[in-house]
């Protein structure tokens, strides 16, 4: 791959969940069905689905993400707010919860209402620290990225996220992808 290139993966909506909240979706020891590895190393797309409510509206088999995470999120599209009846949804890095959008999950066997967690996620590059020194980019740097093509655009405000269990890895969600005319395996131009 080229020196200022990323691969670029696009997330469609997904939820995070806790051990709590999957116990009350599935069931009291219920552990969540990995369905195939992700890009990121030790995560994973699960069998498992639930619904996620909105104040209006609804989205059936949402896919769950694994593993668990310590607090339940779910991350959809700006495109999603008006179907949800949210006339706006904050746009946060993953985990960034305080003053997020309230939302239901329902699963086969339970449902439950968050006060928070529901976020638009900011695009962000996942960079292991070698890659990241080779980009000349440090953690949570914020930098362009140029997807090209007919339709091509530069995105700013992306997020730069550096650790040692990450793999080098541009996430967009569909409504950019599509924006641009992209998908899943096209590459991206860091601009610094």
């Amino acid at each position: 791959m080229p020196e200022n290139k990323v691969l670029i993966n696009l997330s469609n909506r997904h939820v995070h969940m806790s051990r709590e909240d999957v116990e009350i979706l599935f069931g009291k020891g219920h552990q969540l069905t990995k369905m195939k590895d992700l890009l990121q190393p030790g995560q994973f797309a699960c069998e498992e689905t639930v619904t996620i409510k909105g104040p209006k509206g609804s989205f059936e088999g949402v896919r769950i993400l694994g593993p668990e995470r310590k607090e339940t999120q779910c991350e959809v599209m700006a495109s999603d707010a008006f179907r949800l009846g949210l006339r706006e949804l904050p746009c946060r890095e993953s985990g960034q919860l305080d003053g997020s959008a309230a939302f239901e999950i329902v699963g086969p066997k339970g449902s439950v209402k968050k006060s928070q967690g529901l976020i638009i996620a900011k695009r962000h590059i996942h960079f292991d620290p070698a890659s990241a020194e080779r980009f000349g980019v440090k953690d949570k740097q914020v930098v362009k990225l140029h997807a090209g093509g007919e339709r091509g655009a530069t995105f700013d405000n992306v997020i730069c996220r550096v650790n040692a269990a990450y793999a080098l890895e541009c996430h967009l969600d569909f409504d950019e992808g599509n924006a641009v005319g992209i998908g899943n395996g096209a590459l991206g131009e860091v601009i610094l």
